[in-house]
């Protein structure tokens, strides 16, 4: 076997229609080929994919139990893109009230931040410098 690339990252949500709200204002729409009641696949312009599973349990300030608890279990903490620039994505985040949880922080080939989505799903952000 070899690895050809990476197809998408399932992310759990709480409330479709507010998560749906969320991942169009970063760009996705979903592919109505593979969406339903149970999973909405999200495409950005180009060809990024998000599975938004409507399963998910929500919890008090959108707490994650991955980030937010002392105990660190296993699991996926975030999902990363690469952008063509962070001032776009921090004037967005600046205008429409999400906050930046951390970042941008320099780490020589990229400047990177951080965001969540209401469930308290953590999203890296990074623009490559070299």
């Amino acid at each position: 076997m070899r690895i050809q690339g990476y197809d998408h990252v399932g992310i759990r949500v709480s409330d479709a229609e507010r998560a749906l709200r969320f991942y169009a204002r970063l760009g996705f729409r979903p592919d109505p080929e593979f969406t339903d009641d149970r999973v909405a696949e999200v495409v950005a312009a180009d060809g990024t994919r998000i599975n938004l599973i409507f399963n998910g349990v929500a919890r008090d300030g959108a707490h994650n139990i991955l980030l937010d608890e002392p105990t660190k279990w296993p699991g996926y903490t975030h999902a990363a893109f690469v952008v063509d620039s962070l001032e776009p994505l921090l004037g967005w985040a600046a205008a429409e009230g999400v906050a930046i949880t951390e970042g941008p922080v320099d780490w020589g080939r990229r400047l990177t931040c951080f965001l969540r989505d209401p469930d308290g799903n953590v999203l890296e952000f990074n623009e490559l410098l070299r």
